[in-house]
């Protein structure tokens, strides 16, 4: 399964917040719809598919990325806990 069918391709910041938008309107608008249809499944499940991503790379024929920054992800996801 590729979980970005149907999704456009994110390669700029105004991309990430069109599809985090995206993904917040479809969970407050048509919750039935996702697995994981709460924040903290959703979390969990982030954490997962962190953990197993790079067996989704290679079973979809893409490259690894080598250029991501986790500390920037976990100061957006710790910021998002308290922003207001």
């Amino acid at each position: 399964m590729d979980i970005t069918e149907g999704l456009p391709r994110v390669n700029t910041k105004d991309e990430l917040i069109t599809l985090i938008t995206s993904l917040a309107l479809q969970a407050r608008n048509n919750p039935q719809e996702l697995e994981n249809n709460t924040l903290p499944l959703y979390l969990e499940a982030m954490a997962a598919w962190i953990e197993d991503m790079d067996g989704y790379y290679k079973n979809t024929g893409k490259d690894i990325p080598d250029n991501l920054n986790w500390s920037v992800f976990a100061d957006i996801l710790s910021a998002a806990a308290v922003y207001e």
